[in-house]
This record gives structure tokens, sequence and C-alpha cells, in this order.
């Protein structure tokens, strides 16, 4: 009868050993979907900034038209590198773009400093701040998805999710970084 009775509480300690396995596996699981998730939803809040901006290049760039009509390099380098932020694809292919675009408009704004009638230009500072509040925007999201990244990175490397990443595909993500060089002022000749 005791053989029974040990038979019995030995089974429902395998049984609950099995339970808790599989509710920290289901536990685990379900945060690395979380982290993923806020790490897609933080590279959307880039695009749509990086989108904010390249929409408004066209406007900046169409108000300094009449005032720089010979620093047509300047505008076409802001232009082209708009047209490669608005067609990039991957997240890299977006900082790449972002830096290229950050570099033209610095050296954009280098130039403006020669047109004092467009710096008073109403229409001009307006798009300015505009430019100026989104590029602050572009620094958050940036912030806020390399703090997800961080994040989601943690749990997929710490144990238990590290042995649990593997087997359900979940992969280190990249974080949103400043290319080599763009830390760099931009030279301009006249």
């Amino acid at each position: 009868m005791k053989e029974k009775g040990n038979g019995k509480i030995g089974l429902i300690i395998v049984i609950a050993v099995l339970a808790i396995a599989l509710i920290g596996t289901i536990t685990t699981y379900n945060g690395m979907v979380n982290a993923s998730e806020k790490v897609e939803n933080a590279s959307a809040d880039i695009g749509t900034q990086l989108q904010r901006r390249a929409d408004l290049i066209p406007n900046l760039v169409n108000a300094v038209k009449g005032y720089m009509d010979h620093e047509t390099e300047v505008i076409n380098s802001i232009t082209e590198s708009r047209e490669k932020l608005i067609n990039a694809g991957s997240l890299e292919e977006k900082a790449e773009a972002n830096d290229a675009l950050t570099q033209a408009l610095s050296n954009f704004n280098v130039i403006v400093e020669n047109y004092p009638d467009l710096k008073s230009n109403t229409n001009f500072i307006q798009l300015q701040d505009e430019l100026a509040g989104t590029e602050n925007r572009i620094a958050t999201a940036r912030r806020d998805y390399n703090d997800a990244v961080r994040s989601y990175n943690g749990i997929i490397k710490r144990i238990p999710g590290r042995f649990l990443a593997g087997m359900f595909g979940f992969e280190q993500a990249d974080y949103f970084e400043a290319r080599e060089g763009s830390e760099a002022v931009p030279t301009v000749e006249f």
C-alpha cells in the first residue's frame, strides 16, 4: 500500500515539475514575443519620423530655390538623399540614407548663413522649426528603438531565453547607430 502511495507522490512531483517547466517556457516565449513587438514598433516609429522629415524637405527646398539659384549642388544633394531615404527598405539602409540626408542638410544650413533675406523669411523659419522638431523626434525614436533592442536582446541572451530563442527563431536585433564619420562637422567651400 505504501508503495502505491509513493508512486502517486512521485507522479504528482513529475507532473508538477513538467507543469512548472511548461509555464516557464510559455512565459519566456511570451516575453520574447512582447519584446520583439516593441522592437518592431520602435522601428516603425523611426520610419514614421524619417518619413515626416522626408516630407518636409520638398517644402524647404521650394522655399529657398528663389534665393539660392546658384546653389544647385546642395539642393540636388538634399533631393537625392531624400529619395534614398524614401526608398530605403531595411533599417540599415534607412540609417545610411538618414546619415546622408543629415550631411546634406548640414551643408545646406551652412550655406543658408550667406542669405540674410532667406533667414528672415517667415515660411522658411517655420519650415526650419518644423525640421528641427522632427530632428528631435527622430533622435527620440532612435533612442526608444535602441532601448527596445537592448531589452529584447537581453531577454534572448539570458537564461532561459537563451535556450528558447534559437528553438523559436528569435534572433538578436541590430541597434540603430550613427555611421562611421557621421559625427564629423561638414566642410563647405564657396
